[in-house]
């Protein structure tokens, strides 16, 4: 007998093994009844039995091997994927899911071994079941990760718009600390506890605009229209004083009239001023530059320091990432979302950041259309 033939005969028994199965894997399934416990078990098995039934080349089973099947080319989810967003809802562990798979895989072969299914075909219908079991794990572990790296954003998200409230707080409260003086300098606990309580905050936005991008929502911006070299000017002022062993040079040349946010803009230029401060040369200078061209307006943000090899660059925007050389101890209070920030900020302008770095200068360079593309979240 065919294993195709064989699953669809036997269906109630495998879904029964799988179901016993299932109830096993605590604590999720503790309170579960049949119908979740062999959620969509069937559709899965039966998608099985119709990929078995399917003609396929040889060139078709590499693919499939080397986990190019078809089902990227579907429309809609597929019962594995569903079958792997309802157990990451229901709290099954991704062990757990791909525990499941195995035992189905198990259950089944060993069934059609006690049934005796000598024959031609034996050998060609295990290996196809085996491709579409793996087939479908592949669809659930994707699924699976998904989710549950959507559902970690939404807990970031609100942790972090939940810890403004009491940090707000304390900001303020510093701020009357402050005013109430009677002109002596501020002490140093109050110094560090204002200046704590500005990095908490910085980093709290770093963290929202994070998750806003891995969420989809994209970077909010406001556009208006601003002169981008008092923008920047302003910038670099507050830099030069948050940076005081840092030297910050900068010109501008050309038109720097335009719409953009500038308190993004502010963003983007600070985060990028503190990242060359942070690994460039201690005594070297960060040069900032800002070009107005007919179309567009070019940010360049460039230091003396190490030469950062081309293929570095390939990750450098990516979230969570950071050099392996800093400057100084603040290495410890970054989550490493810089660049990232910098990138989305430019692709929210309709722009695009660059990065060159060739005896001992690096440079990141952005480009900011003078009005938003097409493509841009505002």
């Amino acid at each position: 007998m065919r294993l195709a033939d064989f699953i669809e005969q036997n269906l109630p028994q495998i879904l029964g093994q799988w179901e016993s199965f299932a109830a096993s894997l605590l604590p999720a399934a503790a309170k579960m009844d049949t119908a979740n416990l062999r959620d969509h078990a069937e559709q899965i098995l039966r998608a099985v039995v119709q990929d078995l039934r399917t003609p396929q080349t040889l060139e078709q089973s590499l693919d499939k091997s080397l986990g190019r099947g078809d089902a990227a080319s579907t429309t809609g989810e597929t019962a594995a994927q569903t079958h792997a967003l309802l157990r990451a809802s229901s709290g099954f562990t991704i062990r757990q899911l791909v525990a499941e798979y195995r035992a189905l895989r198990a259950s089944v072969l060993a069934l059609w071994a006690r049934a005796g299914p000598e024959g031609a075909n034996t050998l060609e219908d295990m290996g196809r079941f085996n491709e579409a079991i793996d087939q479908a794990i592949t669809e659930s572990v994707d699924f699976y990760s998904g989710e549950v790296d959507r559902w970690r954003n939404v807990f970031l998200g609100v942790l972090g718009h939940d810890l403004r409230g009491p940090l707000n707080a304390l900001l303020l409260t510093a701020r009357v600390i402050a005013e109430l003086g009677d002109g002596t300098p501020l002490s140093d606990p109050t110094k560090r506890l204002i200046h704590s309580g500005h990095r908490m905050k910085e980093l709290l936005d770093d963290l929202l605009d994070y998750n806003r991008s891995a969420l989809d929502i994209g970077l909010s911006v406001t556009p208006r229209p601003v002169d981008l070299a008092a923008v920047c000017q302003e910038e670099i002022e507050l830099q030069r004083a948050a940076l005081p062993t840092t030297a910050i040079q900068f010109a501008a040349t050309g038109s720097a009239l335009g719409m953009w946010d500038p308190s993004r803009i502010k963003q983007l230029l600070g985060n990028l001023v503190i990242n060359a401060s942070k690994y460039g040369d201690r005594r070297g200078t960060v040069t900032v530059r800002l070009q107005g061209h007919e179309a567009e307006v070019r940010i360049s943000v460039d230091n003396t320091g190490r030469t950062i090899p081309a293929a570095d660059f390939e990750w450098m925007f990516e979230p969570m990432r950071r050099g392996s050389q800093s400057g100084g101890d603040s290495e410890r209070t970054s989550l490493g979302l810089g660049l990232f920030i910098v990138r989305e900020i430019a692709r929210a302008h309709g722009g695009s950041v660059s990065a060159a770095s060739a005896d001992r200068r690096t440079t990141f360079t952005v480009a900011l259309p003078r009005r938003a593309g097409a493509d841009s979240s505002f």
